[in-house]
């Protein structure tokens, strides 16, 4: 009598991997998902020139950008909705990728510009300069919120070393904590002391991405591509930093040239995001996260994911604000605070968000 043994079919080393490393593995899933991402990212564009107080038929879009004429359709794709696109771009790569990059360099999921205190610094430098030179350019405010974002990162990296321990993630999270409220607190000071200045600020401090002309964004365009580069500079080196100082080490990595290159690189990118749409927080927090999601562990693949993630969150945000009040506009930084986080909190709750 033969007996026959049944069984259960393995599971599919696929499968596993994918819950491992993220919902795209292998390189045609996530180069095929770039593609769609992309494809997203271009349709966040057309949204964003077409949509508003007066719309424009995606049609019109290209002939007014290529071969404008005097009417009122190509008067405001090329004033007003070319300028407010191009700083959703700009903006959403600097916050984005900015953030992932901090992620790694501290190995703290809860890192990002506006968390460790580099928003915050950036911002008061920028009210220095309002209220002090009388400063409402933006070109101007790009040179002002590189320092203040480049004194808070150093100030904030110093005083999470102090202890045992060192840099701890936690210990960093809650010296930025520390950091942004205090600098807050002087920020507010500044703009009631001086009524021309709150005027200013007011607007610029909810987010938004229509304060930059098109030549502005010819000046903060360098910066930003800059930032990028050393990004991509230090993606593989990322991710043996994230393993540990030690082993970082014995593999090769050469850890004081990359942080140098990763503050760079953020202080570029959140500097120049700054200065051209406002302290917006929760992109560079939470687009790291959704790219880590869908892609993996590995930041050589994070990072081009962010590139095309978060312009798309910050575009699509900014179309949301133009519809839920019309004929009157919410700024993109009141809509991702209003939307933004709850995403990011069901993001943790169901446990979609890879760990670091």
């Amino acid at each position: 009598m033969t007996t026959t043994v049944t069984t259960a079919p393995a599971a599919r080393p696929g499968a596993a991997r994918a819950r491992r490393d993220g919902l795209l593995t292998g390189g045609p899933g996530r180069t095929g998902g770039l593609f769609v991402a992309g494809a997203v990212l271009f349709g966040a564009c057309v949204l964003s020139f077409a949509v508003g107080s007066y719309p424009v038929s995606p049609a019109d879009i290209l002939p007014a950008l290529l071969s404008p004429a005097d009417n009122d359709v190509d008067r405001i794709v090329r004033y007003v909705r070319l300028p407010r696109t191009v700083t959703g771009l700009l903006a959403g790569v600097g916050l984005g990728v900015a953030g992932a990059v901090m992620q790694g360099l501290t190995r703290n999921p809860l890192a990002g510009p506006g968390i460790l205190g580099v928003n915050a610094g950036a911002s008061f430098a920028v009210v220095l300069a309002m209220a002090g030179i009388g400063l409402t350019s933006v070109g101007g405010h790009l040179w002002f919120a590189f320092a203040g974002a480049a004194v808070s990162a150093v100030f904030v990296h110093t005083l999470g070393s102090l202890g045992r321990g060192g840099a701890t993630p936690v210990k960093l999270a809650l010296a930025g904590a520390a950091f942004t409220a205090m600098i807050g607190s002087l920020t507010t000071a500044v703009t009631l002391l001086d009524a021309a200045t709150l005027e200013e600020y007011r607007f610029w401090a909810v987010g938004s991405l229509t304060r930059a002309s098109t030549g502005e964004l010819g000046t903060v365009a360098p910066f930003v591509i800059l930032g990028l580069g050393a990004a991509l500079t230090v993606s593989r080196r990322l991710n043996t930093v994230a393993l540990g100082d030690d082993l970082a080490r014995s593999l090769g990595t050469r850890l004081v040239t990359t942080r140098i290159l990763a503050a760079v690189a953020v202080l570029l990118l959140a500097g120049a995001a700054t200065a051209v749409a406002g302290p917006i927080v929760f992109v560079g927090l939470a687009v790291p996260h959704l790219a880590r999601a869908l892609a993996g562990p590995d930041y050589r693949w994070i990072l081009p994911w962010c590139v095309l993630l978060a312009p798309t969150v910050l575009l699509l945000a900014d179309v949301l604000g133009r519809v839920l009040v019309r004929p009157e506009q919410l700024q993109v930084g009141i809509v991702l605070g209003l939307v933004g986080a709850p995403f990011f909190l069901h993001l943790v709750r169901t446990r979609k968000v890879a760990q670091l």
